[in-house]
């Protein structure tokens, strides 16, 4: 039976599939009554999901992340749609699951983009830079992660291959950029985006489902790309390739500012221009694709989404200019 995607189910329809589970909670309602919270998810998106009637033993049988089949009916709620599900059972290791119905991927050609990005990196010119590019591009198992993992578990870039497509497009943009601003440091900006999320390889899992991983809840993604961007440091000194520290103090700072605000996770503020580029650069990016991702598959079918908390508004969605 073919897989019923999460962008195809319309309100009152029976559900009898295997989604991807996340987050579940068991919960208590004003009667004190057990009910599982629970988001059922695949590649075309992800919805609420409620099973009540609960029990502990149920709930402990669950994967935190992982596959069950669903039998249940979908329903609008407060106008958005969510599964209530009569049945839920674990899927056996031995049951056939087709991956990619599951994890979303970017559309764009992965091999084409990390080509490219590779591409605009072979421009930077002051050998210190370059020294430290290059042996993060060496590194295949590294750049394997780089070109597989998401830029985030939701709002922005939230699918296999996102951070590449991420970086692909922040280094495009400071290509069209760069030239009405000779003043800057160009190396400093193309190395700056190639580094600046680097260590969203290790804090975020991507496996099975899109989460962070022990360390990357604990530490987050700039002070791990810190820690790797050291290491390769550490690696070049033992290969007798010394970094120049002004250097290396300036792409930190690029890395450490690059959320712009302390309340956004930035150890600094921006406090150099191409520091300035790069933030800019990153959150324009961030924002364009979480508008135009959220406006694609708002379900609603007037001209304004739903409320979106985190941009605090709605979206305007109907094309006036063809």
């Amino acid at each position: 039976m073919a897989h019923v995607f999460i962008d195809q189910i319309q309100p009152g329809k029976n559900i009898d599939d295997i989604y991807l589970i996340s987050q579940p909670v068991l919960r208590s309602t004003t009667r004190g009554d057990l009910y599982i919270a629970m988001y059922a998810s695949d590649k075309t998106g992800k919805l609420n999901c409620r099973f009540w009637q609960a029990n502990e033993e149920l709930f402990n049988s669950l994967p935190k992340e992982g596959f069950i089949r669903i039998k249940g009916k979908s329903e609008l709620y407060q106008g958005n749609l969510q599964i209530i599900a009569n049945q839920i059972f674990v899927v056996s290791a031995d049951e056939e699951i087709k991956i990619d119905d599951y994890l979303p991927r970017t559309e764009k050609n992965i091999s084409k983009m990390f080509k490219e990005v590779t591409a605009i990196l072979t421009e930077v010119k002051n050998p210190f830079v370059k020294a430290l590019v290059n042996e993060f591009i060496i590194d295949r198992e590294l750049m394997q992660k780089f070109y597989t993992a998401p830029a985030a578990t939701q709002y922005h870039h939230s699918y296999i291959g996102g951070l590449l497509e991420h970086t692909h497009n922040m280094l495009n943009v400071a290509k069209a950029v760069l030239p009405f601003y000779p003043k800057l440091q160009a190396d400093l900006v193309l190395a700056g985006i190639f580094l600046h999320d680097m260590g969203k390889t290790t804090e975020l899992s991507y496996d099975m489902a899109f989460s962070y991983t022990d360390s990357g809840q604990l530490l987050g993604h700039i002070v791990q790309t810190t820690f790797i961007v050291n290491e390769k440091v550490e690696k070049l000194r033992q290969n007798n390739v010394e970094i120049d520290q002004p250097v290396l103090d300036c792409l930190m700072h690029i890395i450490i500012s690059h959320h712009g605000q302390y309340e956004f996770g930035s150890p600094r503020l921006p406090m150099m221009p191409e520091a300035f580029l790069v933030s800019l650069l990153d959150n324009i990016d961030a924002k364009i694709n979480q508008v135009t991702g959220t406006i694609e598959n708002d379900p609603s079918d007037d001209n304004w989404t739903s409320y979106i908390k985190s941009l605090e508004a709605k979206l305007y969605r109907k094309r006036v200019v063809d």
